[in-house]
């Protein structure tokens, strides 16, 4: 990266008691250098301050340069949150996948939603997926020097051909030799296939399973750990805008307990050879095929749950932490005849596993009612949606479809935070939290965790429309 395209990096916080605010760095302060070095993201910041001894160059919202010099303990951090980790811009994806989600998107929403990551710096940092068909030699030897491990791949498929087909980019044949590499340098990722049904299902899957296996071994030394530490076996996602010639189909009910099937079939296989689970099937593999999620011992230290993999299973065992700590028997201010009604929504895949072990929970609070909206996406065009998806027009058509039917809201509304566009109060469509309070006359209580559930229902946390700050920030999709 050339050091012109460096842009020096906007601090958007800076943390209370801490060695920045002690200095008096500002939000909208620029930082330019670090020990005489521009840093290019979030990774290089954190290693150049790690030193005792620091000079910074920052540059004031005034257009003033200064001048600071730190001693401080090593690997002590400053404080700053930045308006991005990226300093010097997003390295963009060139693959044309079909079920990409990006492309599955109608036109006319904000430009950022139709930028295309494939920057490892982002999968290094945050967990998101990457293809490695888009990284410069300077790049991958950037990796090897930093250490920057693990990574997390979107293999799909070992197959040169199939995952040609799949990415639509010549240089995806070569994922073997990728990974040969990442083994070669006791470097390590975590892969995820989207299973496509009659592209790279079937032998194409179990061909990709055990190639990725080959992998999946420690070596005789103690730092020789697996290349790939696990795979994550993830249902193809479609969109009612997805191009027309994409060839993709469906998920069936059908489709789905195949894969389950075949998957398991796999991992028994693995826990004898490689002493692991390693291929992980993703919870909306069990919502497609109408079965419940498996049980907690299913998911060893959940290795893929940003994939979705025990996410909902963890979801119930925090959830049912904090009802052990919080919950009380009644509602010292309501009545069994005048209770605190809540509705609680949510996508509709999470339906029977939070109608069984949670919303039941929650009633038997004396003076609490707790009615669960499970919603499809409409806009979308999906049948079953995960709560992340749902948009504000999907949320505005489930709550009037319940009022036509004579159904009371009651007294808020409740949802996750996971609907929102990351650290905001909007929608994936831009409709805002503040838009469906005033067009239903109710707070919108928003829940980041289990606590802030448990204390949204026990009127304890209403801050109506507040999404919490989650530190530093990127916008990519």
């Amino acid at each position: 990266m050339s050091p012109s395209t460096i842009r020096p990096a906007k601090v958007t916080r800076v943390l209370a008691d801490s060695i920045a605010a002690e200095i008096g760095f500002q939000p909208g302060d620029r930082l330019v250098k670090i020990n005489g070095t521009a840093p290019r993201d979030l990774i290089d910041y954190q290693f150049l301050c790690a030193d005792e001894i620091l000079e910074l160059e920052v540059l004031d919202e005034q257009g003033e340069t200064h001048e600071v010099a730190i001693e401080k303990d090593y690997d002590t951090d400053l404080g700053l949150e930045f308006e991005s980790a990226l300093f010097d811009g997003l390295i963009q994806c060139n693959n044309r996948c079909p079920f990409c989600f990006i492309d599955q998107k109608p036109p006319g929403m904000r430009d950022t939603l139709y930028l295309k990551d494939d920057d490892y710096r982002l999968s290094f940092l945050y967990g998101s997926y990457l293809t490695l068909t888009n990284l410069p030699q300077r790049e991958w030897e950037r990796i090897e020097n930093m250490r920057l491990s693990p990574l997390y791949v979107s293999v799909h498929a070992t197959d040169p051909d199939t995952r040609v087909r799949l990415l639509k980019n010549l240089r995806a044949a070569d994922i073997l030799d990728r990974l040969a590499w990442f083994r070669e340098r006791r470097l390590q990722i975590h892969a995820q296939v989207v299973v496509c049904p009659e592209i790279n299902d079937g032998a194409q899957l179990d061909r990709t399973l055990s190639d990725l296996a080959k992998f999946g071994s420690y070596g005789e030394d103690e730092w020789d750990l697996p290349a790939v530490a696990s795979v994550a076996v993830v249902p193809v996602g479609l969109t009612r805008f997805r191009p027309p010639e994409d060839e993709l189909v469906p998920v069936s009910r059908e489709k789905a307990r195949e894969v389950i099937a075949q998957v398991e079939t796999r991992q028994e296989e693995f826990r004898k050879t490689l002493g692991s689970t390693f291929a992980w099937i993703a919870d909306e593999w069990f919502l497609l095929a109408g079965r419940t999620v498996p049980p907690r011992s299913t998911y060893a230290d959940f290795p893929q749950i940003d994939n979705g993999v025990g996410s909902i299973r963890q979801f119930i065992e925090q959830f049912e932490e904090s009802a052990a700590r919080r919950l009380p028997d009644r509602l010292p201010d309501r009545s069994p005849e005048k209770p605190r009604r809540l509705t609680w929504i949510v996508g509709n895949a999470v339906e029977v596993a939070f109608q069984t072990e949670i919303v039941p929970r929650l009633n038997a609070v004396e003076g609490l009612a707790i009615e669960l909206l499970p919603l499809n996406s409409g806009f979308w065009g999906q049948d079953i949606s995960v709560t992340g998806v749902l948009t504000g027009s999907d949320v505005r058509s489930g709550l009037q479809a319940k009022l036509a039917a004579g159904e009371e809201l009651g007294e808020a509304l409740l949802m996750p935070t996971v609907m929102l566009k990351y650290g905001t109060t909007s929608f994936l469509d831009d409709v805002t939290v503040a838009d469906i309070e005033r067009e239903f006359g109710l707070r919108v209580l928003l829940a980041s965790g289990t606590d802030d559930l448990i204390e949204n229902c026990l009127g304890i946390a209403t801050t109506p429309g507040t999404a919490p700050r989650m530190g530093v920030s990127v916008e990519v999709t």
